[in-house]
């Protein structure tokens, strides 16, 4: 039995009690049960939320906001060696290319041979070319299933996408959880923390391959071209009205659920993408925050003015 079974089975009955209370004709379907797939779907973005706000507050803190960008579009010059090669689960070859791609850049980084922007977009653009290359030299046209790594299809995860998802999900929060004070420690005075005989580079190539292969997992659900909407966005909107790293954790939370939920609301009733409804919520809620914190600040200062 799978973590994704065991999972469905805690999950399921939860989401079919609330189907009731839940608001719209087709979005209902993702909880009460009469679609197995729209549940899996649901579920398999709920997990990948709550790892992609962790992962995305510790990439803001150390300001990698674009190494999510980076590594999901090598993900998909993996994706595409994958289908073309005719496995069962590209996202395997995706996990792999990521991986390596995810290394390489810390280490060009930390040996100080390019800057972190850099390699990011020499792998982002180069990997992404390969994919197209690929495509066009095997003679595949873009079909549904390439567009839905592209820009996510939350309705063809099945159990073994689920299982996949959750799986890395759960590896990757135990993993962050467990190095979080040394990640924020090398975060703030590497060198300070090498003196203090912390493992700086130990702690940095797994923080790259955390970051990877939470990456991976995210593209089933916002496809490759959107991974930012989820990993970033939230965490960028919490820093606006967080006032301690932990709060940041919570708000993000919040935001990262809330973009999608709303995103799915929006794509099952009105027919958009799953993927490009939840960042353009995602967005929107960035903003919204950003301009009422500015309103806030400008009556207050006004405020202690008079």
């Amino acid at each position: 039995m799978g973590i994704g079974i065991i999972l469905s089975d805690l999950f399921f009955p939860f989401f079919e009690y609330i189907a009731p209370s839940v608001p719209g004709e087709i979005f209902p379907w993702f909880f009460n049960g009469k679609s197995p797939s729209l549940q899996r779907a649901l579920l398999a973005s709920l997990i990948v939320t709550a790892i992609a706000g962790f992962l995305g507050t510790f990439l803001l803190v150390r300001n990698l906001a674009m190494i999510g960008d980076g590594l999901a579009h090598v993900s998909f010059g993996g994706i595409v060696v994958g289908i073309v090669l005719g496995a069962s689960s590209p996202l395997w070859y995706a996990l792999l290319a990521s991986i390596i791609a995810s290394i390489s850049i810390y280490e060009l980084q930390s040996r100080q041979i390019l800057t972190g922007d850099a390699s990011i977009a020499i792998f982002m653009t180069g990997m992404l070319a390969l994919g197209l290359v690929i495509l066009k030299v095997s003679g595949r046209a873009l079909t549904s299933d390439i567009h839905s790594y592209l820009f996510g299809s939350q309705l063809l995860i099945d159990s073994e996408n689920l299982d996949m998802i959750a799986s890395i999900s759960i590896v990757s929060f135990v993993s962050l959880f467990f190095i979080r004070y040394g990640l924020m420690a090398i975060t703030i005075d590497p060198l300070s923390a090498r003196i203090q005989g912390l493992p700086v580079r130990g702690i940095g190539l797994m923080f790259s391959v955390i970051t990877a292969i939470v990456v991976v997992s995210m593209v089933k659900v916002v496809g490759a071209l959107l991974v930012t909407a989820l990993l970033v966005t939230p965490a960028a909107t919490s820093q606006l009205i967080g006032r301690s790293f932990r709060s940041c954790l919570i708000w993000t939370q919040l935001f990262g659920f809330l973009s999608v939920i709303t995103g799915l609301y929006i794509s099952a009733e009105f027919g958009a993408g799953t993927g490009s409804s939840i960042a353009l919520v995602a967005a929107t809620i960035f903003f919204t925050v950003a301009i009422s914190n500015e309103i806030i600040k400008n009556l207050k200062s006004k405020n202690n003015t008079n």
